[in-house]
């Protein structure tokens, strides 16, 4: 009868020692096709492994908010055909994440990924929660005027760029009238206390975010003369987050509502957004920050 264990070469038999304990040793024999493995751990014992520590200490993604404006019981403006902002919004926000993400360059949060209300305030709270790197409020706003179309972006300061964009920073801010607990606005005191808290890097990062936004963006679709603006908007009030709010268009103009209902539209803003997005990370990766 042939022996099971023939069916493997007949091991050539070598001494190793081992340590068991303090002053104690045995001899075992061990096979010789173990040989290669024992000689090849005990020559990577102490070797390095660039590839297993440049993974150990990599650091983790920057973090991007996106913030769709509005929400829940708070649709925004409503367009002159019943397009409602918090739709459009959520849906613009929803693209600018999966561009964001599909480089691996980033982890993106939403304030919210759904239909749902949340205050002002806490958008803000999320933002800093997360550790976000950037905040991007985005919105489709209404003004008086039905011919007045154009993307626009806006930062946070104690006054008002234009009488414009002061109307927008009332509405902006009294959306918190739903949430039930008197929030009417701000006033100017408490506009100019915000603005105080806000740090000259996180004012630096900002106005460069600004920047590289507006340019992307009037690179493929209209833009508001004079499109760089600012206002005392509570959701950008973050004291050490660069902070932006993209008007994409008016929803009280009859193009832009339009526009803004197809994804293909809403696509190219999502595009020079992601775009502004990556310059804004490059330039401050590589220290060149305007200032």
């Amino acid at each position: 009868m042939t022996d099971a264990r023939s069916e493997f070469p007949r091991p050539r038999v070598t001494e190793r020692r081992l340590l068991l304990g303090t002053g104690v040793s045995a001899t075992v024999l061990l096979p010789a096709w173990l040989h290669p493995a024992i000689a090849w751990a005990a020559s990577h014992k102490h070797k390095h492994h660039p590839a297993a520590e440049a993974k150990a200490s990599r650091t983790p993604p920057p973090v991007v908010m996106l913030d769709p404006g509005h929400g829940g019981k708070d649709p925004g403006a409503i367009g002159v055909a019943g397009t409602y902002e918090k739709h459009v919004a959520l849906a613009a926000a929803h693209d600018l994440k999966t561009r964001l993400e599909a480089g691996g360059r980033y982890r993106v949060v939403m304030t919210r990924s759904g239909d749902r209300f949340i205050p002002l305030e806490d958008r803000v709270g999320l933002a800093q929660q997360h550790g976000a790197d950037l905040f991007v409020s985005m919105h489709a706003d209404s003004v008086p005027d039905h011919s007045v179309r154009g993307a626009s972006v806006y930062t946070l300061s104690t006054n008002a760029s234009d009488k414009q964009t002061a109307g927008l920073a009332i509405r902006e801010n009294s959306a918190d009238r739903f949430a039930g607990h008197g929030f009417t606005g701000v006033s100017p005191d408490v506009a100019r206390i915000l603005a105080s808290l806000v740090g000259q890097e996180t004012r630096l990062g900002s106005a460069n975010l600004q920047l590289d936004m507006v340019r992307s963006l009037a690179d493929d679709i209209e833009v508001l003369p004079s499109p760089s603006r600012h206002a005392a908007f509570v959701v950008l009030k973050s004291a050490e987050i660069p902070s932006v709010l993209v008007e994409m268009g008016f929803m009280s103009n009859f193009k832009d509502e339009t526009a803004l209902r197809q994804q293909a539209h809403r696509g190219k803003i999502t595009l020079a957004m992601s775009n502004a997005v990556d310059a804004w990370f490059l330039a401050r990766q590589s220290g060149r920050m305007a200032g």
